[in-house]
């Protein structure tokens, strides 16, 4: 349980941004870290998200790249559940809003957890590698035009597939903005997936500790000069990662993270058909394509992004609805703590249990939070 703030967090909340609030795997949609409220309880619920007392969205700066904090965020402890996902497949991850006065790059990694799983492993010992890396897009206007500001224009959102290639197994996903204007700042977020597939490769890995230096190239820069190339942060991108255009993925059912380490099967969670769409008849009359100059680290080839959308924020994810009907449903009755209470096309009982209320997370989504904490 995280009840107080270590008093060296404080320094680095100043500037906060934000944090990935669900996931979503071929249209179901797993819950992340609620810095709102989990922080607060003794018994958060099972989610695939790592877990932070970072209530604060603040970020990890260049003096602490050598500390464990750097591989999953302050204090991050490992998430209780994971969620299955085919290699080939794409996952789907939804941040706050994100500031457009953030430029840096969206970098994705994997680690391989081993036999034990990933909800037991020791962050220290995890070896990650590069899927995807985004930077500079488009540096003909000062300050550029950069990966997250593709994710900006989506929704505050970004897609990653996970390689076809890589032998199946318990992996974490590290999935990171890096901040570079006015000196670098770091947003590391881990989720538990169980990768499925006939893959084989075992791809050698970094310890998160080693990802990055300060004084790395594309850490200690200005992007308020010109710049013609940029250099994303960290290790070679993987050979097996694919290059996708980014698009977004509407939200057909809410799943239920899976524990342990043995095999299992998506079935009881995401019996629901992939579901990464556009919206055509938005997508005409609002898409603006961006050039496709992204850089990988050390190689200087593109990297994984060419060409995103600019749409409404309303039109990129679908508001989660139950896979199956539950006991919110019912009309007059009151949802438990931590259950769905309220968002977009929601239909379900809008009352909460006491001691809880319905709290708004984000347009789409709101919850039940204890009270009197």
């Amino acid at each position: 349980m995280y009840k107080i703030l270590a008093p060296t967090l404080f320094a680095s909340l100043v500037a906060a941004h934000g944090h990935v609030t669900n996931i979503v795997i071929n249209g179901v949609s797993f819950g992340g870290w609620d810095i709102g409220s989990y922080p607060y309880t003794d018994s958060p619920p099972t989610v695939v998200a790592w877990g932070t007392p970072n209530t604060a969205n603040g970020f990890i700066e260049p003096d602490e790249y050598t500390h464990s904090d750097i591989i999953c965020h302050h204090n991050a402890t490992n998430a209780k559940g994971h969620a299955v996902v085919a290699a080939g497949d794409r996952v789907f991850l939804q941040w706050t809003d994100w500031p457009d006065s953030h430029h840096g790059p969206v970098i994705d990694y994997l680690a391989s957890c081993g036999t034990g799983g990933c909800e037991t492993v020791d962050k220290t010992k995890l070896e990650f590698f590069k899927i995807d890396g985004v930077g500079l897009v488009d540096g003909s206007n000062v300050p550029g035009t950069w990966g997250d500001d593709q994710l900006i224009s989506q929704g505050s959102s970004w897609m990653v597939e996970i390689p076809k290639s890589i032998a199946p197994g318990n992996y974490v996903l590290r999935h990171e903005l890096a901040g570079t204007e006015g000196g670098a700042q770091n947003y590391p977020q881990c989720f538990n997936l169980q990768v499925t597939g006939s893959g084989s490769d075992v791809p050698a890995g970094v310890l998160g500790t080693e990802l990055y230096s300060p004084t790395d190239p594309g850490i200690l820069v200005n992007i308020y000069t010109s710049l013609s190339t940029y250099v994303v942060p960290g290790p070679t991108l993987y050979s097996g990662a694919v290059s996708i255009t980014q698009t977004t993925s509407a939200i057909t059912a809410t799943g239920t993270p899976l524990t342990g380490s043995g095999a299992a099967s998506n079935a009881a969670t995401t019996a629901v058909s992939a579901a990464e769409t556009s919206e055509p008849s938005v997508e005409s009359a609002a898409t603006t394509a961006l050039p496709t100059a992204a850089l990988s680290a050390s190689t200087g080839r593109p990297s994984t992004l060419r060409t995103a959308t600019r749409k409404p924020a309303s039109s990129t994810t679908r508001p989660a609805t139950s896979a199956t009907p539950s006991s919110g449903a019912q009309s007059g009755s009151t949802q438990s703590v931590y259950e769905q209470c309220g968002g977009a096309n929601w239909t379900g009982a809008t009352a909460c249990a006491s001691p809880a209320a319905c709290s708004s997370m984000n347009p789409y989504y709101s919850q039940c939070v204890p009270t009197g904490v």
